[in-house]
């Protein structure tokens, strides 16, 4: 008899946990396979881990999706620490890059790189936005299409690097240009924010 219980008692248990594994791999995709909550998560961790190494927090890290050509990638910049820190270059596979501000010449707004690089100074942050300061991609290799992760690595005045993840979003805007001498091609504005 008692091994009877024992058989009644497992079944249910293995029903349940399989259920349970069921619905946790469910709650991680959509009906067509893709994954949505994947890339908060790992925009969430890439801060979490940077900011436990010392250098950036990094968060709502976005890309703007395009087919060809020229776009850039946007977020928001957290120094805990008790230094400032200099951002001088970053890299991404899918396209050469550099550090841009926008500014005003000839009474219009015009990209050009960042002299100096983008400072966060500490117990600060910097805001990579639409209109100001971004990572600019300046010839990407293949579309970026709303829903692509993007790996991006900064590196910083003092040598050290740091890896994250952005997420492309669809974005519309007007027209902007780059500095005289710098580039030869209009790109959209980047002055509203991205369609979630």
């Amino acid at each position: 008899m008692p091994s009877t219980t024992t058989g009644r008692l497992r079944r249910p248990a293995a029903l349940i946990g399989a259920a349970l594994l069921a619905a946790s791999v469910a709650a991680c995709g959509s009906a067509d396979g893709s994954t949505t909550a994947a890339p908060t998560a790992s925009a969430s961790a890439s801060a979490s881990a940077s900011a436990a190494a010392g250098v950036l927090g990094i968060s709502d890290p976005w890309v703007k999706a395009a087919d060809k050509g020229m776009t850039a990638a946007f977020g928001t910049l957290v120094n805990d620490g008790d230094a400032d820190v200099t951002i001088t270059k970053a890299a991404t596979e899918v396209s050469p890059m550099e550090l841009h501000e926008m500014t005003m010449k000839d009474g219009k707004m015009v990209m050009q790189p960042k002299e100096g690089g983008i400072v966060v100074k500490a117990h600060s942050r910097a805001t990579l936005e639409p209109g100001g300061d971004h990572l600019m991609l300046m010839n990407i290799a293949k579309p970026v299409k709303a829903g692509d992760e993007l790996s991006f690595t900064l590196t910083f005045a003092d040598g050290r690097t740091q890896t994250f993840s952005a997420v492309a979003k669809p974005f519309t805007g007007a027209q902007e240009s780059y500095a005289p001498g710098h580039g030869d091609s209009p790109m959209p504005e980047m002055s509203t924010s991205p369609t979630a």
